[in-house]
């Protein structure tokens, strides 16, 4: 990443509890900063309070679902820069175009890889870094 001595902050918004936390530990043990959310609007509020670097948005969730809070995220000046990978088990073409369309950078579907779960997070953090995104 472009700014290899800063630690990232980034909020998991997932209502599946152990995913959340298994992606908050796999990300914090290559040293960034996690925060979990389980319904999209405790979400969206702790989004407005942190101004994390990333997010990491589920689809389908309880009290508002991710494209609502993603909508909402990219209509507000102070969140709209924030970039947004959506990780989801809604797998069909349309979805994944609705998505991208709303503003998210990647749209990644459950199961997912660890792997090109870190290699989006790092690619979408260096280009933000840089003034890409």
């Amino acid at each position: 990443m472009a700014d290899p001595g800063r630690k990232y902050k980034i909020h998991v918004i997932d209502d599946e509890k152990d995913l959340a936390g298994a992606i908050k530990d796999f990300l914090e043990s290559r040293d960034f900063d996690v925060d979990m959310a389980h319904n999209g609007r405790d979400g969206l509020e702790m989004i407005r309070k942190d101004k994390p670097d990333l997010v990491i948005l589920d689809v389908m969730m309880p009290l508002m679902d991710g494209r609502d809070v993603l909508s909402a995220l990219k209509k507000d000046d102070t969140t709209k820069h924030i970039p947004v990978i959506m990780l989801t088990a809604k797998d069909d073409q349309f979805d994944r175009d609705h998505g991208l369309e709303l503003g998210a950078y990647e749209y990644i579907t459950k199961p997912y890889d660890s792997v090109i779960l870190l290699r989006q997070v790092k690619n979408i953090l260096s280009k933000a870094s840089l003034g890409g995104v």
